[in-house]
């Protein structure tokens, strides 16, 4: 498996320094960009759920802390396995494209897709609709951190499976606790925790029963 993903590691930076300039710019700057867009997407599913019911508004605002279960848990297990990063590791690679990170910051899982993998899950939890936008953007951080060459393809498919699984297991585990605190804090007095929680959804307003539907009743 080493040799194999070795060599698939020198063909995909090898394609990576035959892209254009803007390219390789544009993977550079969006490897960490991308983390950028989920919290947007975490902020926004959190201001929207302030006007849903309970159980959709503990999801949204599990959603950022079940990310951060799974990177941690991401950093032990780097400390355990401490794989050496690709671009000291593999002989023969082209140089990558980002600068190599430092002799103990581990190559296996990659943190970055861990936390896409993380995000792009929760995210869906929150709203269904979202997986043909968090979907294909941790494919493409993932795919990125091996495309400027300071990761191995495994680390990134590792990270991306133990991010979903973590935080699926992270979510399921803490709806129920986080459901009863957002009802108690909904109903509570304090101004700040009001506006954190929201509102929660309008009250259906009874529609009034005309009077021939009562006349029938009689």
């Amino acid at each position: 498996m080493d040799f194999v993903d070795s060599g698939l590691y020198r063909d995909i930076t090898d394609y990576a320094h035959d892209t254009p300039t803007w390219v390789q710019h544009t993977a550079e700057i969006g490897t960490e960009a991308g983390l950028l867009v989920f919290v947007a997407l975490f902020v926004a599913g959190w201001w929207r759920a302030r006007r849903a019911g309970t159980r959709a508004f503990a999801i949204a605002a599990l959603a950022p802390l079940a990310t951060a279960v799974a990177y941690v848990c991401s950093e032990v297990l780097k400390s355990g396995v401490t794989e050496e990063r690709p671009c000291r590791a593999v002989a023969g690679a082209a140089p990558s494209l980002a600068e190599c990170p430092p002799h103990g910051d581990w190559s296996f899982p990659s943190n970055h897709a861990t936390i896409a993998g993380a995000s792009a899950l929760t995210l869906v939890l929150v709203r269904r609709a979202l997986v043909w936008l968090t979907a294909p953007l941790a494919l493409l951080m993932a795919f990125s951190r091996v495309f400027v060459g300071v990761h191995y393809p495994h680390d990134v498919a590792a990270g991306l499976l133990l991010g979903a699984v973590l935080a699926f297991a992270a979510v399921r585990l803490g709806t129920r606790p986080a459901v009863r605190l957002a009802t108690a804090l909904r109903a509570s007095s304090a101004p700040a925790a009001r506006w954190l929680t929201g509102p929660g959804p309008e009250p259906v307003a009874e529609r009034p029963i005309p009077p021939h539907a009562t006349h029938r009743r009689r």
